[in-house]
């Protein structure tokens, strides 16, 4: 009976399932700095150490694969989590970002915990979902984070968000299938002009969250896209006062 009265309250206090964002709704990509949203606006896309946009569904963005440029300090003290070829850390070129080191289940582990505790704020915010950025940082270590090892540490990921209550957006490499790993939907950076948003469609149907960064690119994706799929063009730097147009 004691048994059966705390599978019950264990039950009750749990996370209800997780709902994955709208379908086909417009969305505004806020990583820089977040503003009012736009009437239009269905889902909003913020930092994790923003708030969350009222009256509208929020995803909670995480560097989960790499660092961010302003916690050089906080990784300096977790030195032995930066993944490093001879000693000097493996970079992100195109952002300055240092890649994590997901190499073994333990510092896989250790991770998770980590990146666990900033999921677990983005639920205490009041966000409805997350995304991890940089699930592709493997193709960018010279070879010394395969792509099992990606799949390994997302897997973590996923389970920490789902036990938040959060819906998991997988981020980047267009032609990984992610809802084997539990996601639930997909943020897509320019995939208008690599081509790829199909292959994105194809794993998550209507909800894939596209953002775009040069208007030819944007015009092509609303062309193909724009009647299935939420689509901003935004500028690169996702600045406050920056560009932002929809389909």
């Amino acid at each position: 009976m004691i048994a059966a009265l705390a599978l019950a309250l264990a039950l009750a206090l749990a996370p209800g399932a997780p709902t994955p964002p709208p379908g086909g709704g417009d969305v505004d990509y806020q990583i820089g700095g977040a503003v009012r949203p736009a009437a239009r606006v269905d889902v909003v896309v913020r930092d994790r150490l923003a708030p969350p946009a009222r009256g509208r569904y929020n995803v909670c963005y995480v560097n989960a694969f790499q660092t961010q440029p302003g916690e050089v300090r906080f990784w300096r003290a977790r030195w032995h989590l930066v993944l490093k070829r001879r000693g000097t850390p493996v970079v992100d070129a195109g952002w300055g970002e240092w890649l994590l080191d997901i190499r073994t289940p333990r510092k896989r582990a250790a991770l998770a915990r980590i990146v666990g505790r900033w999921t677990d704020r983005c639920a205490r915010d009041g966000y409805d979902a997350v995304e991890f950025d940089n699930l592709d940082s493997f193709s960018r270590s010279r070879g010394l984070v395969t792509r099992r090892q990606a799949k390994a540490f997302a897997r973590l990921l996923v389970r920490r968000a789902h036990a938040a209550g959060l819906a998991a957006g997988q981020k980047n490499w267009a032609g990984l299938d992610g809802r084997r790993l539990g996601f639930d939907f997909a943020v897509a950076e320019e995939c208008g002009r690599y081509g790829e948003c199909g292959d994105y469609v194809a794993s998550y149907g209507r909800r894939v969250l596209v953002v775009e960064y040069r208007r030819r690119d944007f015009d092509r994706a609303c062309r193909r896209w724009g009647t299935r799929l939420g689509i901003v063009l935004r500028d690169r730097a996702v600045s406050r006062g920056g560009v932002r147009a929809w389909c």
